[in-house]
């Protein structure tokens, strides 16, 4: 089992930053890659970034490219998300997670993660 706890969500107004750790735990040696997803009220939970565990290789969406950094701490056990130039529309709740595919087409999707932190709130006023 792999465990995940985030932390870092808050309010903050657009144009601010915040930055969410996820502290990674149990089976470390079976990830092969951590994401971030987030999901808002009423719609389907969506890819934020992505770090594969063996070079570093990062990817991210549209949306988040040139905002959002994933980086990863191996001595702390830390991934983390560092989301700049925030808008209201990241509002969402965060989640990192786990995964052990090698097969890096499908690290944007949910279904390629085996492991969920429990999430942590992000708002971002007008």
């Amino acid at each position: 089992q792999v465990q995940l706890v985030e932390s870092g969500g808050g309010v903050m107004q657009a144009g601010g930053s915040l930055s969410l750790s996820c502290v990674v735990s149990g089976r470390t040696f079976s990830i092969r890659a951590m994401g971030w997803f987030r999901q808002a009220p009423g719609k389907e939970r969506e890819f934020v970034a992505v770090i594969r565990w063996g070079d570093n290789w990062t990817y991210y969406p549209d949306p988040a490219k040139g905002r959002f950094t994933i980086s990863r701490d191996n001595a702390k056990n830390t991934v983390t998300l560092q989301m700049n130039s925030l808008k209201p529309e990241d509002t969402a709740v965060y989640y990192c997670a786990a995964s052990s595919s090698v097969y890096t087409t499908y690290y944007s999707q949910p279904s390629a993660y085996s492991y969920w932190g429990q999430g942590t709130q992000v708002t971002v006023s007008s």
